[in-house]
């Protein structure tokens, strides 16, 4: 579950980069068409230095290998600024008027600036991590001095012009976190979603991938410019990791859609409030698996009474598995496990009457959506097999860091909906936190210095990227 847009902080001053715009393709279902307005331009008054990183895919035969690829930063934490000029289109006052009296004239007047490698460090947070020579991680900053908070960036090919695309259908996917300092409100994400692979880029849109843009999710975000309210950008979404330290899910969000499709209205887009939500492209709320939410209230969190201690860095594995264990299967079950210190730790069981299980299948999310009395939009958009055709085609990588005015992250980490009654409705309390305290104003004054990082990231064949003290029942009976 997700809600609102991610965005992040908006500048003014010509000596830190304004928010940019996001450009995405506009499809009408079945098929694709790109926008036939103006063209969102690329800047080029700053060089793109996308920081690199390695990543390694996996066999049991011949074990991983490193994949040089890059991170770029989303489009919309970037400087937009007219062509040929350096006055901002966008500032805190809203887009300037001169330069955008439309979304049409102001993709035309306005061009979509590179970031530096200094500037990755300096104005958005964003650290490589090194091994030796190697890169083999990030670290994000939830803040930075100059007043930037949060950030999203994707993984692209080396060359930096395409999205790396993951076909992870029967195939495992596996990352070390360290979330030690991330406090209620916050959350670290990890998640892969069908964005197209070069981002839009075409005739009418000359940034793309290499400037970051294209985003969709299956919560069909506003275009950043766009001033029809009722049109969005919907897509396929698998949330692998949403995490702070007291709280954790993962969570399939099938669609009714093939890549990145346009939504209008809030039948379709699923915006509005009697309802709607649940009729649009999109599976907003998805099946999540949030152990503390299932009753495992002693599974994740930090210290070491927990079985899985967040204050210290874990490994987590997640595996997408078919029901014949070959990569023409359906998709029948994600699971998740864990790995600390040298141990293989399974995913805790479901305590909540009536839903049994510690992965995400069909059944699972049947019997959580009844025993929780949510609307089971899920099935209604296919299920795991439809997740699973999504996985096969291939999913655009997206790590990031947040906070949530919308709702204080309370769909994470505190009760939720507001106003329930935890003792009368299962499926409320959805981690240890109190959603007063996470309002991102008093997050962000209480954590300034908050980092997530992200490193050794694999993905391969069912068991080829871990290795544990203790192996688990057989993936396939």
């Amino acid at each position: 579950l997700k809600f609102g847009v991610f965005v992040g902080h908006f500048f003014s001053s010509s000596s830190t980069p304004s928010v940019a715009m996001k450009f995405h393709w506009w499809v009408f279902s079945p098929v694709v068409f790109p926008w036939t307005g103006q063209a969102q331009q690329a800047g080029t008054v700053t060089p793109e230095e996308s920081p690199s990183i390695v990543i390694q895919k996996c066999t049991i035969a011949e074990g991983c290998k490193d994949k040089d690829m890059g991170l770029v930063l989303d489009a919309n934490w970037r400087w937009v600024h007219n062509v040929g000029g350096y006055q901002n289109c966008f500032t805190q006052e809203g887009w300037n008027p001169e330069f955008c009296p439309d979304p049409e004239t102001c993709k035309e007047n306005c061009a979509l600036e590179g970031v530096t490698a200094a500037g990755y460090i300096n104005n958005y947070g964003v650290h490589q991590i090194y091994e030796g020579d190697k890169v083999t991680g990030v670290k994000l900053d939830f803040m930075t001095e100059g007043g930037n908070v949060g950030s999203r960036l994707y993984v692209t090919e080396k060359n930096g012009k395409k999205y790396k695309m993951f076909k992870l259908l029967n195939r495992e996917f596996t990352l070390d976190v360290d979330v030690k300092t991330m406090n209620c409100g916050m959350n670290g994400a990890v998640y892969f979603i069908e964005m197209d692979k070069k981002g839009g880029e075409g005739q009418t849109n000359h940034a793309g991938a290499k400037f970051g843009t294209g985003y969709c999710d299956a919560q069909c975000p506003h275009e950043k410019f766009e001033t029809n309210a009722s049109w969005g950008i919907c897509c396929v979404e698998m949330d692998i990791w949403e995490a702070n330290k007291y709280a954790t899910a993962y969570t399939p969000h099938p669609c009714s859609t093939v890549g990145p499709v346009r939504c209008e209205g809030d039948i379709d887009c699923g915006y509005g409030e009697n309802g709607e939500r649940w009729k649009g492209l999109c599976d907003k709320d998805g099946c999540d698996l949030n152990s503390y939410r299932m009753g495992a209230h002693k599974y994740y969190g930090p210290g070491p009474d927990f079985e899985v201690d967040s204050d210290r860095p874990l490994t987590l594995v997640t595996q997408f598995l078919t029901d014949d264990g070959t990569d023409e299967g359906t998709l029948s079950e994600i699971r998740r496990l864990y790995v600390q210190d040298g141990k293989v730790i399974a995913n805790a069981p479901s305590m909540i009457p009536g839903v049994t299980g510690s992965a995400i299948t069909d059944t699972f999310c049947n019997a959580q959506k009844a025993a929780f009395k949510d609307y089971d939009h899920h099935q209604e958009k296919g299920g795991l097999a439809s997740m699973g055709e999504t996985l096969k085609r291939g999913m655009v990588l997206s790590v990031s860091i947040w906070d949530d005015y919308a709702t204080h992250m309370a769909w994470l980490d505190a009760s939720f909906p507001p106003g329930e009654d935890p003792e009368e409705r299962y499926g409320v309390l959805r981690g240890p936190c109190n959603a007063t305290t996470s309002d991102p104003t008093i997050v962000r004054a209480e954590n300034p210095h908050g980092y997530v990082k992200y490193y050794n990231i694999k993905y391969g064949e069912i068991g080829s990227t871990f290795s544990g003290t203790r192996r688990l029942e057989p993936i396939h009976t």
